[in-house]
């Protein structure tokens, strides 16, 4: 068995160890984006707030400041927990696919449970500042995403994200085909489509993955 930790992965590495294939156009990932899913002018205004912080200093920040400062208030603010399942940060993931060890800590992930997460249906990864980055964050969201779906053992796809400073982009993985969405800039206007996503993202979880 070899094994492989999320870090030590790119795209090409993903895709030539795992058989799978980056597409253009999904339509799961283009439901997810044109979901038209209300947001309020409460949250609109909460929103812009968190914003003012980025807006002034989010390309120095490190990584744990970026995800204290916006990238989880902005999660929890779009009420991701429920009785069901909830979002947790940095905990491990590790399943055994073909030939190989896959295993890592995932930045932030949904999953069922209360305490402790159970069933992954979304990856996230990784608080990385603007300037200075190491690794490869895209493939190591695909990594994490491969090892839910292997823990889960079922047919349905699992979604993702990733974040290299102010930028965010979604990912969907379905059978053996992924997809990556354009870049969302979280310091302009499409932060209010970054919040539109995670709340579609949790009535997509309610509604489809359960």
């Amino acid at each position: 068995m070899k094994k492989l930790t999320f870090k030590e992965l790119t795209l090409t590495k993903i895709e030539k160890s795992f058989g799978l294939k980056q597409v253009k156009k999904c339509a799961l990932l283009q439901a997810w984006e044109n979901e038209p899913t209300a947001i309020s002018d409460y949250e609109k205004q909460i929103l812009g707030d968190l914003q003012e912080g980025i807006i002034r200093a989010g390309k120095a920040w490190n990584e744990t400041e970026l995800e204290n400062k916006f990238i989880s208030p902005l999660i929890t603010f779009a009420k991701i927990d429920t009785d069901e399942f909830g979002y947790f940060l940095e905990r491990p993931l590790q399943a055994s696919i073909g030939e190989y060890e896959l295993s890592g800590i995932v930045d932030g992930i949904i999953a069922t449970g209360i305490r402790e997460p159970d069933i992954p249906f979304f990856c996230m990864h990784e608080y990385k500042r603007s300037v200075d980055n190491e690794g490869n964050p895209d493939a190591q969201a695909l990594a994490a995403m491969l090892v839910a779906r292997e823990q889960n053992n079922n047919s349905k796809p699992i979604y993702g994200l990733y974040i290299v400073g102010l930028i965010w982009n979604f990912m969907v993985l379905n059978a053996n085909e992924y997809c990556i969405s354009k870049n969302y800039d979280s310091s302009q206007e499409a932060i209010f489509d970054i919040f539109r996503m995670m709340k579609t993202l949790k009535i997509i979880i309610q509604t489809k993955l359960l």
